[in-house]
């Protein structure tokens, strides 16, 4: 196995970058860097959740539509390199594309040019707690790959409106994606915000914020529920 620094998918990871302690994010960080030694890092800066409140205003309110059809092939091959979203086409599946962006202290499996993850350690933002990632039929699932919007949800709320292209990409976007603690992430299913938050509660304010931008961008609704829920955690940032 190869060892590498993590490098240039991480610009992928913009909107998912965050501290595990403290509602607060930088847009610009690279969440693999750092020093344990030095000079101490700066204060992160106070979440700003203006934004994200002036674009949750912007959703449409309804009720769910019937799940009526839902499957996930619906949203193309799984992990698909075939998209049209940042990442796409560059001769490695989505799954490890979020493993190379959110996982620390990489090894890749031979043969592979650097692509598929072998071992690697997740600063879970869900839990908050570290997890070692290592390649195998009984032990990858440890880590797992989030849809921030869980595809059945988008399914419910407007996804069933998207071209098949359209929903390949939502499936694929690396804005809705994020590496996380595989109990946890069961745990979640197609939950909305309504019905489930992350455990760790310093980054409730960034995971709703996602939510609120992957809906914008792909033109998804919010029940009344789930609007309120979103409210009520981007005014406690």
């Amino acid at each position: 196995m190869r060892h590498r620094p993590r490098t240039a998918f991480l610009a992928l990871g913009a909107v998912t970058v965050i501290g595990l302690t403290g509602c607060s994010a930088i847009a610009d960080a690279d969440p693999g860097t750092g020093s344990l030694g030095g000079a101490p890092a700066a204060p992160a800066p106070v979440f700003d959740a203006a934004p994200a409140l002036a674009k949750l205003d912007t959703l449409a309110v309804k009720g769910r539509a019937p799940k009526t059809g839902y499957s996930r092939e619906q949203f193309g091959p799984s992990w698909s390199d075939d998209n049209g979203v940042e990442g796409g086409h560059n001769g490695c599946d989505t799954r490890n594309d979020i493993l190379r962006r959110d996982l620390v202290d990489l090894t890749y499996k031979t043969s592979t040019r650097d692509c598929v993850v072998a071992t690697g350690t997740l600063h879970d933002t869900y839990t908050g707690t570290t997890i070692a990632f290592v390649r195998g039929q009984d032990t990858s699932t440890a880590v797992q790959i989030d849809h921030v919007v869980a595809l059945s949800d988008a399914w419910q709320k407007g996804a069933q409106q998207l071209s098949p292209e359209q929903r390949r990409d939502l499936a694929n976007d690396p804005r809705n994606l994020q590496a996380v603690d595989g109990p946890t992430n069961s745990k979640k299913s197609d939950s909305d915000a309504a019905s489930w938050l992350p455990p760790n509660k310093s980054y409730r304010c960034t995971y709703v914020s996602r939510q609120i931008d992957v809906k914008a961008l792909y033109g998804l609704w919010v029940t009344q529920a789930e609007k309120d829920a979103m409210s009520q955690v981007l005014h406690s940032c």
